[in-house]
C-alpha cells in the first residue's frame, strides 16, 4: 500500500503551480522574457495554516473561501516564539489546508496590535467564526490561546497583546477555475 501524503518536494510543486495561477490577481505578473522574472514574481508568499491541529486549519480555511472570514488574529507572543516576521498591509500569503496543499491566496489589507480586551465587535464579526459575536470570539479565543501558549511559557490574560489582521481573498473566487 502506497501512503497518500505527499513528498516535501511534492507539496513545494503544488504551491509553486499554485503561485503560477494565483500571482496574476496580486498584480504580480513576469517582466521581460530579456531580463527574466522580476524578484517580486520569483518569490513565492509565506505559506501557513489556520489554528493548531487539522480540524480547526479546514474549518477556518472554509470560512476564508466561502468569504465569510475577512480577519484573523494572532497572540503576539506567538510569532515571537516562532521568530516569524509581523504581518505588514500589502503582505501576500498562501493558505495551506490540513494536508499542506495551497487553496488561497491573501493580501493583509489591515493590521493593529490591541490588548485581548480591546479586540473589536467589528474585528470579531469579521472572523465570521461561531455567532460572529464579541462574547464568542472572546470565549474560544480565550480558549484557544490558553492551548496554545502554555507551552510557549506564556499566559493568557486580558492584557495578552493581539495582532489583529484583515484580509482579502485573491484566489480562488467565485468564477475560478481549478
Amino acid at each position: 500500500m502506497t501512503d497518500p501524503t505527499p513528498t516535501p518536494d511534492e507539496h513545494a510543486a503544488e504551491i509553486l503551480a499554485f503561485w503560477e495561477a494565483a500571482r496574476h490577481r496580486a498584480g504580480v505578473v513576469r517582466t521581460s522574457v530579456v531580463t527574466g522574472l522580476g524578484v517580486s514574481a520569483a518569490m513565492v508568499p509565506q505559506t501557513w495554516s489556520f489554528g493548531d491541529n487539522p480540524e480547526l486549519a479546514e474549518q477556518l480555511l472554509d470560512l476564508v473561501l466561502s468569504g465569510e472570514k475577512t480577519g484573523t488574529a494572532t497572540a503576539l507572543a506567538e510569532f515571537t516564539h516562532a521568530d516569524e516576521p509581523m504581518p505588514v498591509r500589502g503582505d501576500l500569503s498562501i493558505v495551506l489546508d490540513s494536508a499542506g496543499r495551497p487553496r488561497a491566496l491573501l493580501r493583509t489589507t489591515e493590521v493593529a496590535t490591541v490588548p485581548f480586551s480591546e479586540v473589536s465587535e467589528e474585528h470579531a464579526a469579521a472572523e465570521g467564526e461561531d455567532d460572529r459575536t464579541l462574547a464568542s470570539w472572546r470565549r474560544e479565543h480565550e480558549k484557544y490561546w490558553r492551548r496554545v501558549l502554555e507551552p510557549l511559557g506564556e499566559q493568557f490574560s486580558d492584557d495578552l497583546p493581539v495582532v489583529t489582521e484583515r484580509f482579502e481573498l485573491l484566489y480562488p473566487r467565485p468564477g475560478d477555475r481549478g
